[in-house]
């Protein structure tokens, strides 16, 4: 049978009848998608306009110093983005800062409302640790237990905070390859021999009057500076950079 075309022709292709094979691929591809996606909601976000909750989720942080006799109590309430899905998120949602201590209460208010509104707003909160760090004390830091020093009081705030993010997983280590944690090994190892050899060398050296492994006091020039309580305490002279 003829057709007549009356129109110009701008475009032609073949039209082939697929085989069961070459359909294949396709049904596969449409049934790819994995089962919860399909019917899943939009995925919910951390943003400014999330409202929040009845209840909160909470941890609370202790935070000694020696620059007062009264401890802080950082608590930081997070939020279930998403629950009962394969999308759920703890995302710290508010932070409160509480002592008896009521010398720095201002700007204590202040610093946690603003972090409050950073962690709403949502995105890459991780920075706040950082900043948070790099707050330096202009009458100097301190040392806490251990031995670890801390250069203001903001900074052991921040302490907290990055310990609530690695409890949540917002912060995870990165752990080293074998390589590296071979060459630390190896570190370690030489410094505990160095060590343990200076130990014995004062041990040899000292008159029995201040204990061995001493460091040298700048204040008397003598070597009777330990570590005791957190602080970098003279044994002959009693300066302590903790007052």
């Amino acid at each position: 049978m003829a057709i007549k075309i009356s129109n110009p022709i701008t475009n032609y292709e073949v039209v082939k009848p697929q085989s069961e094979e070459a359909a294949k691929p396709s049904e596969q591809s449409q049934t790819s998608i994995p089962e919860g996606e399909a019917s899943m909601p939009n995925v919910v976000q951390m943003h400014e306009k999330v409202e929040r909750p009845e209840m909160l989720l909470g941890s609370t942080y202790k935070v000694k110093t020696p620059l007062s006799d009264h401890a802080l109590y950082v608590t930081i309430n997070d939020i279930i983005l998403n629950p009962n899905t394969p999308y759920e998120k703890r995302r710290p949602f508010e932070i409160f800062i509480n002592s008896k201590n009521m010398d720095h209460f201002q700007w204590i208010v202040a610093l946690t409302r603003i972090i409050s509104a950073v962690f709403r707003k949502g995105g890459d909160v991780i920075f706040l640790v950082e900043e948070l760090h790099s707050v330096f004390d202009p009458q100097g830091g301190y040392f806490k237990r251990g031995g670890r020093y801390t250069p203001s009081l903001v900074s052991e705030i921040g302490d907290a905070i990055e310990a609530h993010m690695r409890m949540i997983g917002m912060i995870k280590d990165d752990e080293p390859d074998t390589d590296r944690q071979k060459l630390m090994d190896d570190k370690r190892k030489e410094y505990e021999e160095r060590t343990q050899e200076a130990n014995k060398a004062n041990a040899d050296s000292s008159d029995g009057t201040f204990p061995a492994g001493s460091s040298l006091c700048k204040k008397c020039q003598t070597k009777a500076l330990v570590l005791l309580d957190g602080c970098m305490t003279c044994l002959n002279c009693g300066d302590s950079k903790c007052g």
